[in-house]
C-alpha cells in the first residue's frame, strides 16, 4: 500500500520576520507509523525539494521519541529533503493521503489547485484523507460534488481558536481554521487545548493538533486496511 503525506513549502509567519513551515511531530509521528506499518510512503510539497520546517517544532522542548527517532534516520531525513513536486502526483497512484500541519499550510495549501484537487479525487475514488493540526485549514476550500464546501454537515476538528491564542498568533495567521470550518457548515468538536483529540467522518479523518497525530495516522490506516479488506 502507498500513503502520499503532502507538506507545505510555505515557510514566513505572515510579516512577523520569523520563519514557520511544517510542525515535526505532525510528520515524524505519522510518518514512522506508515513505515513500521509497511507502507510505501511518499512525501511531496508544491515547490518540491527541501520542505521549511518550522523551527519552533525543532526545539528540544518540542521533541518527541518520534521527531527524535525521525531526525536520525537518514531515510526520513532524505526524503524531507528530497520531496516530490505536487503538480507532478498522480493521486491515482496512492491508497491514502495524509496531510500534516504547521502553520505554513494556511498560506499555500489552502490555496493549492493540485493540493484540493487532490482531496477531491481522493475522495472521490473511496479512499481515506487525513489532516492534522492547522491542515484542516486546506479543507475551506475543498469543494464537494455539488459545488458546496466539503465540510458542510461533516464532523470534523482542527487548530483551534483557543490554541492559536495560546500560541499568539491570532492576529498573524491569514484566517482562523475552526472560525471558517464552522461558518462553512461544519461540525466542529474540541477537546482541552494541545491534548489528543481526531475525527473519522466518513473517509474524512482530521486531529485537532500536534499531539493528535499519531492517533490520526492510526486511523488512517484502520480506514485503509478495512477499505483493502472489503475489496478483497
Amino acid at each position: 500500500m502507498k500513503i502520499l503525506m503532502v507538506v507545505t513549502s510555505h515557510d514566513q509567519l505572515g510579516n512577523t520576520g520569523r520563519k514557520t513551515g511544517l510542525w515535526l511531530e505532525e510528520l515524524a509521528a505519522p510518518y514512522l507509523v506508515f513505515r513500521d506499518a509497511g507502507l510505501e510512503v511518499t512525501i511531496a510539497s508544491p515547490k518540491g525539494g527541501q520542505a521549511p520546517v518550522d523551527p519552533g517544532s525543532l526545539d528540544e522542548a518540542s521533541q518527541t521519541d518520534d521527531t527524535r527517532r525521525f531526525l536520525q534516520s537518514p531515510e526520513a531525513t532524505g526524503a524531507l529533503a528530497e520531496t516530490a513536486p505536487l503538480p507532478r502526483i498522480d493521486p491515482s497512484a496512492f491508497d491514502a493521503v495524509f496531510f500534516p500541519g504547521g502553520h505554513g499550510p494556511l498560506w499555500d495549501l489552502a490555496h493549492d489547485r493540485h493540493a484540493l484537487s487532490l482531496i477531491e479525487q481522493t475522495l472521490a475514488a473511496g479512499k481515506p484523507v487525513a489532516l492534522v493540526c492547522h491542515a484542516p485549514g486546506i479543507l475551506t476550500n475543498v469543494k464537494a460534488s455539488d459545488g458546496g464546501p466539503i465540510v458542510a454537515g461533516r464532523s470534523v476538528t482542527g487548530f483551534t481558536n483557543a490554541e492559536e491564542a495560546a500560541v499568539h498568533l491570532t492576529d498573524i495567521v491569514p484566517f482562523l481554521l475552526e472560525e471558517v470550518l464552522r461558518h462553512q457548515g461544519a461540525t466542529f468538536s474540541a477537546a482541552a487545548e494541545f491534548t489528543p483529540h481526531v475525527v473519522q467522518d466518513g473517509l474524512l479523518i482530521t486531529g485537532q493538533n500536534p499531539p493528535s497525530s499519531t492517533q490520526a495516522a492510526l486511523t488512517l490506516l484502520d480506514s485503509l486496511r478495512a477499505r483493502i479488506s472489503v475489496s478483497r
